[in-house]
């Protein structure tokens, strides 16, 4: 058994479109690699920032990331039946390829959602408005039903008639 622990840069595409760790960025490794009958078992934890937008406000998430992982990694000369449905990975000139495992740790371990914080109020649906810098934040919206009377004025007189017009006898020639 070895124990290594590595600070790697993260690679390309670590996440999903809403959230996830900026490629370039510091991956803390903490692994433990294990030799057995099969091939290599690596079991150990990936600690970084994942960096996104919340989905209710669009403001920056920052979330530390903490998960765990397993893998075994099975020699080439190794005829284990295998199950046609699971992806075996293996040990190819005595290296193993962390890469693909690392992802999938980490995109399972992100929020499917994130939100900056639990209480988040989001933006106003009419005009976009941040509802957490102004809690108070409303539209003066009509009832569709009542639509009809928007254009009665408010003394009861219909819009685009007048009281005051009398009816004119006169004929036109």
């Amino acid at each position: 058994m070895r124990k290594v622990q590595r600070t790697v840069p993260a690679p390309a595409d670590m996440g999903t479109e809403v959230i996830g760790i900026p490629e370039g960025t510091d991956l803390e490794l903490k692994l433990r690699l294990e030799a057995v009958m099969e091939g290599v078992l690596v079991s150990g934890t990936i600690s970084g920032t994942a960096v996104g937008e919340c989905i209710r406000c669009l403001e920056e998430v920052r979330l530390a990331l903490d998960t765990q992982f397993t893998e075994l990694f099975s020699y080439p000369e190794n005829q284990v039946v295998e199950d046609a449905d699971e992806e075996v990975r293996r040990v190819e000139n005595e290296l193993i390829d962390l890469e693909p495992t690392l992802r999938d740790a980490v995109v399972l371990a992100l929020p499917f959602q994130p939100v900056c914080r639990e209480d988040c109020p989001g933006l106003c649906s009419e005009c976009g408005a941040l509802l957490a810098d102004d809690p108070a934040h409303t539209h003066e919206v009509a009832d569709p039903r009542w639509a009809a009377l928007q254009g009665i004025l408010a003394d009861g007189v219909p819009s685009g008639s007048s009281e005051t017009d009398e009816p004119n006898d006169e004929k036109e020639s």
